[in-house]
């Protein structure tokens, strides 16, 4: 599936860190950045959930709320959330569900091997639900900052 900016994004509803059921509909009056990445732990994912929680005020200070998506339990979340002060929310889509809704489960080959993964991307949505930008197959250096320089020119 393609999402189309300018489109209600899709709503979803998947178990979160917090220990709660989160629904994108929940944050309606608020930008919401979702990333998807495809495991806690793994380098290029604990780099980039260390930037954005680095910029996080930033991003706060612009009225968006992060959610990060991967298909690890949320016991995996916790660890990850407690080694690196995590200062937002994961959600854990462990049947990839959502990350099919948004078109990031795909096929990915790595030596040799195909295998169905998640695609590092992020989707910009805003306070109505429609999403304003995505960036698929993201590579972690410069993202947050091309993420915070799109909410800036909003």
């Amino acid at each position: 599936m393609t999402l189309t900016e300018g489109k209600l994004a899709p709503d979803f509803e998947l178990p979160s860190s917090t220990g709660e059921t989160v629904k994108l509909s929940d944050y309606r009056g608020q930008r919401v950045l979702i990333y998807f990445y495809p495991k806690d732990m793994t380098s290029s994912c604990t780099q980039q959930a260390c930037d954005f929680r680095d910029r996080h005020e930033e991003f706060k200070g612009l009225n968006t709320v992060i959610l990060g998506i991967s298909i690890d339990p949320m016991k995996q979340h916790d660890k990850f959330i407690a080694k690196y002060g995590l200062p937002f929310i994961l959600l854990s889509d462990e049947e990839h569900q959502v990350a099919e809704q948004y078109g990031v489960w795909q096929l990915k080959k790595m030596y040799g091997k195909e295998y169905m993964g998640m695609v590092r991307s992020t989707f910009l949505i805003d306070e109505e639900g429609v999403l304003l930008k995505s960036w698929l197959k993201v590579r972690v250096k410069g993202h947050i900052e091309a993420a915070l320089e799109a909410l800036q020119q909003l």
